[in-house]
């Protein structure tokens, strides 16, 4: 069984006020299955649903139409409450822009997760001090975001997002707001949380040098789903990428 299902899923906004308000579809029957330890890659033009179908199967969001499982839990039949509740156990979420709390150093930025769990100081401090060794930070545990630079503040992000060991990690552009160098530094983490430990992770990407870094990679138009071959998102025009490839 796939460690992620979706059936036919479908999602709704409704956009405006009154009677000038409109009704936005950017999934309609979609059918997708991730495999447990696989890297997938989301591409498509902007509007596609890219970051709505991320948003779904981390449980910030959910469908009106159709079924999404997730580890065999049914994220549309859940409460908000328990929902919450759920996505703090099972996902990491890597932002492009970071949302670091700028008054909590590195160190309390990656322990904030660890708050929601029953452990001990001791033992939140285990985890921490760990994953910040896993992502080369251990030498910047007492440094505030404005201390650091943009690759080190996503690799916070990236220590945040692992620390309390969730079984899936989704990533929005993250390295959108990052230069090449960084940026591959990052791809290169990611690529490792993947294969040494055997994080399932699926990542939203504008930069097909990037989406190279993937075992899969789909793209998203029209709230469809279709394959790119393997080799071909390495090679993808700069129109489809949206710039230069960063990574």
């Amino acid at each position: 069984m796939p460690l992620i299902e979706c059936r036919k899923l479908g999602r709704t906004y409704r956009r405006g006020r009154g009677k000038s308000a409109v009704e936005v579809t950017p999934l309609r029957q979609l059918d997708l299955d991730v495999e447990a330890g696989q890297f997938l890659a989301l591409m498509g033009p902007s509007g596609s649903g890219k970051t709505t179908l991320l948003n779904l199967i981390a449980g910030i969001d959910r469908p009106t139409s159709g079924t999404l499982h997730v580890g065999g839990a049914d994220i549309g039949s859940m409460t908000r409450s328990r929902l919450a509740a759920w996505r703090a156990e099972h996902v990491g979420y890597i932002f492009q822009l970071y949302n670091l709390v700028p008054v909590l150093t590195a160190y309390e930025n990656v322990e904030l997760p660890l708050l929601l769990h029953p452990m001990s100081r001791r033992e939140r401090h285990a985890k921490v001090a760990a994953t910040l060794e896993l992502v080369d930070l251990a030498d910047r545990h007492d440094h505030y975001p404005r201390q650091l630079s943009g690759g080190q503040e996503q690799r916070v992000a990236i220590a945040r997002a692992i620390v309390s060991d969730p079984s899936i990690l989704v990533a929005d552009e993250p390295t959108g707001d990052l230069d090449a160098r960084a940026g591959g530094a990052i791809m290169a983490l990611l690529g490792r949380l993947n294969r040494e430990l055997g994080k399932t992770l699926v990542m939203v990407t504008h930069d097909a040098g990037c989406a190279a870094h993937a075992g899969r990679t789909l793209h998203l138009d029209d709230g469809r789903l279709s394959d790119v071959p393997d080799g071909e998102a390495a090679t993808a025009a700069p129109a489809e990428a949206g710039r230069e490839s960063e990574c």
